[in-house]
């Protein structure tokens, strides 16, 4: 996540259908959610390492869905997104993601699939609590279908907020469905807040896609690593990308002016760097 329900970017949340028992000991355990808004001062990354606290990662290809929430006629945002899900497997961005593994010493897989999406309009109304963002995602699996290594996103237009929090507390966050077993996530649009979600740079001409697109890679990396909230935070319970949360590394600059930090496909993106999990650890935009 990212701020202090996950450091505005992710941790546990309320919308997880039933609550994990762990054991955490001295440890702060996770929230899913991305607590920690742009700006934060909490949000810098970490001298520590970060821990294994036993529970399962996601093995082999990930599957991504989207669920566009909400009014996304005529905006590139489609477009763009879908470019990330499709480009950002196999990248060395992704492959830091593969420093992480399970009690078996079965590692992340540098292998991500988008598989399909679909629209919902405006079904639960345009301020969403936690649990009706769970609905959202279940009202959508008899169309996407149920996939236990999928991770399914909720993306809402800017006219949506999400109450629990939204721009004030998180940009987006991460779970999973004790019900059906699922993840999934929510990903708010940085056009309703751009000082709080937003990296002020558009290098896809779309200010509002190019700031989801970082809040959805950070949420991906967490839902591999950490899926179930119980596998790899530190004692803070920051996740991996949370110890990296708005900082970006090396940039370049586009055609348009704006600062883009890595090509993915056909795309130039600004995508926050992720925690590589070796030796005493780093924030890195590649592995």
């Amino acid at each position: 996540m990212l701020l202090m329900m996950v450091a505005l970017f992710s941790c546990a949340s309320d919308a997880q259908e039933d609550p994990v028992d762990v054991e955490v000991q001295t440890d702060i355990h996770p929230s899913g959610r991305q607590g920690e808004t742009n700006g934060s001062t909490s949000a810098k990354a970490s001298t520590s390492g970060i821990v294994y606290h036993g529970g399962p990662i996601l093995r082999g290809t990930t599957n991504i869905y989207y669920i566009w929430y909400g009014n996304w006629s005529g905006n590139t945002a489609t477009t763009i997104l879908t470019d990330l899900a499709s480009s950002i497997g196999g990248s060395g961005y992704f492959n830091i993601n593969t420093t992480y593994y399970d009690a078996s010493n079965v590692h992340v897989t540098n292998s991500v699939h988008y598989v399909s999406s679909t629209v919902d309009s405006y079904s639960q109304g345009t301020s969403l609590t936690d649990a009706q963002i769970g609905a959202v995602v279940s009202n959508a699996l008899p169309v996407l279908g149920t996939d236990q290594n999928g991770v399914y996103f909720v993306l809402t237009s800017a006219d949506v907020t999400a109450s629990s929090g939204f721009c004030t507390q998180y940009c987006g966050w991460h779970t999973y469905s004790r019900t059906s077993g699922v993840k999934y996530a929510f990903v708010g649009n940085p056009d309703r807040c751009p000082a709080s979600c937003s990296m002020q740079t558009a290098p896809n001409d779309n200010a509002g896609a190019d700031g989801m697109a970082s809040i959805i890679s950070h949420e991906l990396e967490e839902s591999v690593t950490d899926p179930n909230l119980n596998a790899w935070y530190d004692r803070r319970g920051n996740e991996n990308a949370d110890k990296c949360a708005w900082t970006f590394g090396a940039t370049y600059t586009v055609a348009n002016g704006s600062k883009a930090n890595m090509h993915l496909g056909t795309r130039d993106f600004l995508i926050q760097q992720n925690w590589v999990n070796t030796g005493s650890g780093r924030c890195a935009l590649s592995f």
